[in-house]
């Protein structure tokens, strides 16, 4: 890491220590799926026999009748009994012991499609929710002996007999391998990563305008790291900001060390706000789409948040980033953010979509939307009171120094988040209808974001955030 902190306003040096990256598990992997606490799996017992209701049986990972194929659904799962065509099914409708059956593998039957719903970060422990009626889930009873039946309970992650943890048999040393992601930690981050359509903005100042510095794309591609951006001993593009630092403007109180989407490529008779070098949503008139760089698109990254900070009384603020954006020419389409306390052991994941200037100044209001943990209120119109348990531990939350992805999707008029943890299990997934957000503007237009954006002012000036990112994609249309 360098240190050369000329015209920064905060001097630290902050060494990382990062974990491993694990692989995601295959779509089709293969499960042995065992109650938690006890010794005793789903079995589908022998032969392959429709209607046939899933017990309990003594774990055997051996066992072929224990043995379930894991089968994507987009974002949800159906598991098929190994060797068969036989899948989980919950029946119509959901209600209080009604049965679990193995029934013929149909993938537009939403009665075989479960959602995992982690219990613990950091474990395979998983409440299995039913795709068409979520209020209930796969349930053991309580206790465990041979030939105890399953069906759905009333959905609970409290609930030990809701509990099921996953061993992968296509690996048997456990349920995730190191991953490969060709990072060589030898190297500046654009000699790891394709940043030639991005340009980063750093909290320093050295050409004197009074506003953080802005490191162009050519700039960034030439082997370009910094205090605050650099790569790790673990090969991530790692950034780095502190509380006090120089802002990128006037409108903004919060510093950054974050890449904005330049599609224009390094081509610099292409302007920045030009709507050549950004994207539009294909909600806007089909005749003014070609005008643009790009229509729709899709962000994608894996990160992990190392630090966050920590010396702030202020609890919206401290431990506060943001990590990926959608950002017009004046609004914020999607903010993401992650915020965790000191004292809890995960933090939470939540975002903002905030409608176009012309919509706000009709009346459109901004709001916010969890996704892990329930730091948002039920109207969604930002925090609850910390008596409602602001400051809770959230028992889906993200740890710091665990891997996941996001990914930021727009298609028309839907903007839909999803965070998937190691694995490559959904964790949360949200979509937002943005038809009344007023971005069906062709005079508007929009580019990503993605690093670290602090958003926290509050904290001591030598406070900091740092997060590390493993793979980061930008596609459009």
């Amino acid at each position: 890491m360098y240190l050369n902190l000329s015209k920064t306003k905060t001097a630290l040096c902050v060494g990382i220590a990062l974990t491993p990256l694990f692989t995601p598990l295959a779509f089709s992997a293969t499960f042995n799926i065992q109650k938690n606490e006890t010794e005793y799996s789903i079995d589908g017992n022998n032969g392959e026999v429709e209607g046939q209701q899933l017990y309990l049986w003594s774990t055997d990972t051996s066992n072929e009748n224990q043995n379930w194929v894991q089968l994507d659904r987009d974002g949800y799962y159906s598991y098929k009994k190994e060797g068969t065509n036989l899948c989980w099914d919950g029946g119509d409708g959901g209600e209080n012991k009604q049965a679990v059956t193995l029934e013929t593998c149909d993938e537009s039957n939403y009665d075989q499609h479960w959602k995992k719903v982690k219990i613990t970060s950091g474990t395979q422990i998983y409440r299995f929710e039913k795709r068409n009626d979520s209020d209930y889930s796969i349930d053991g009873n309580g206790g465990a002996e041979n030939g105890q039946s399953m069906y759905l309970w009333s959905s609970n992650s409290d609930n030990v007999n809701q509990q099921w943890e996953l061993t992968n048999l296509d690996d048997s040393s456990s349920t995730t391998s190191s991953t490969d992601y060709d990072l060589d930690s030898s190297v500046a981050p654009s000699s790891n990563f394709d940043l030639t359509d991005w340009y980063l903005s750093v909290p320093t100042d050295t050409d004197d305008n009074g506003y953080a510095d802005s490191i162009k794309e050519a700039e960034l591609n030439d082997d370009y790291e910094s205090d605050y951006f650099y790569t790790g001993s673990d090969g991530a593009m790692v950034f780095m900001c502190t509380v006090d630092g120089y802002k990128t403007s006037a409108n903004t109180t919060y510093t950054r060390t974050e890449l904005r989407e330049m599609l224009r490529a390094g081509d610099t008779s292409i302007d920045t706000n030009d709507k050549e070098n950004n994207w539009a949503f294909s909600s806007i008139d089909e005749d003014d789409q070609d005008d643009f760089g790009g229509i729709d698109g899709t962000l994608t990254a894996t990160v992990a948040v190392n630090h966050v900070t920590t010396t702030s009384s202020n609890d919206e603020q401290r431990g506060r980033i943001i990590i990926g954006q959608i950002h017009a020419e004046d609004n914020e389409p999607i903010r993401l953010y992650y915020h965790k306390f000191e004292d809890n052991t995960y933090g939470s994941i939540y975002f903002a979509h905030e409608p176009s200037k012309s919509a706000k100044e009709a009346g459109a209001e901004e709001k916010w939307y969890n996704l892990l943990g329930t730091m948002i209120d039920d109207d969604n119109d930002g925090y609850i009171d910390e008596d409602d348990g602001l400051t809770d531990n959230p028992s889906n939350g993200i740890a710091l120094d665990e891997k996941f992805t996001y990914v930021i999707n727009v298609d028309g008029d839907d903007l839909t988040v999803t965070i998937n943890d190691e694995d490559g299990n959904t964790l949360a997934s949200k979509t937002v209808d943005m038809s009344d957000s007023g971005y069906d503007d062709a005079d508007n237009y929009m580019y990503f974001k993605a690093g670290l954006y602090l958003n926290d002012k509050t904290s001591d000036d030598d406070d900091y955030a740092t997060v590390s990112f493993y793979k980061l994609t930008n596609t459009h249309d």
